[in-house]
C-alpha cells in the first residue's frame, strides 16, 4: 500500500527574470514569494500558501511557459506505476521525483510528500 494525493501547482515560466515572474505572481494572488535556502533551488520561488492549501510555485524553465501540476507521493514507484495502470506515461527521472504525461498530453510530476499533514489526509492504494 502507498499513498499519493494532489501537492500543489508549479508555474513555469520560461524568463531570464525569474524575481520579476514570481512579483508577478506574488502580487497577482496575495501571496509572499519566498527564496529558497539552497543555491541548487535557485529556479524556484514558493509562494506561501496554508499549510492546508495546495503548494504553490514559480519555477524559471526552458520549455514553454505553462502550468503543471504535482502529485505527492509516499511511494514515488508506486505511484508512478498506478498512474501508468491508468495510462499515464513515464517522460523520466529528474533528482528525487518523475516527470509523467497524462494520456491527453498534459505533463506533471510525481514528487516526495511536500506538506505536514500527508500521511493523514492522502489517499491510501493498493
Amino acid at each position: 500500500m502507498h499513498k499519493s494525493r494532489l501537492a500543489g501547482f508549479i508555474i513555469d515560466c520560461r524568463t531570464d527574470d525569474l524575481e520579476a515572474a514570481a512579483r508577478f505572481w506574488s502580487e497577482a494572488l496575495g501571496l509572499e514569494a519566498c527564496r529558497p535556502a539552497a543555491a541548487s533551488e535557485a529556479r524556484y520561488r514558493t509562494l506561501a500558501t496554508a499549510p492546508d492549501q495546495p503548494h504553490l510555485e514559480v519555477q524559471q524553465v526552458e520549455h514553454a511557459s505553462r502550468v503543471h501540476l504535482d502529485i505527492e507521493a509516499d511511494d514515488i514507484e508506486a505511484e508512478v506505476a498506478r498512474l501508468e495502470r491508468l495510462g499515464a506515461k513515464r517522460v523520466g527521472p529528474v533528482r528525487t521525483w518523475y516527470v509523467m504525461e497524462a494520456p491527453t498530453g498534459q505533463r506533471f510530476c510525481v514528487v516526495r510528500p511536500q506538506r505536514p499533514d500527508f500521511a493523514a489526509r492522502a489517499n491510501a492504494w493498493d
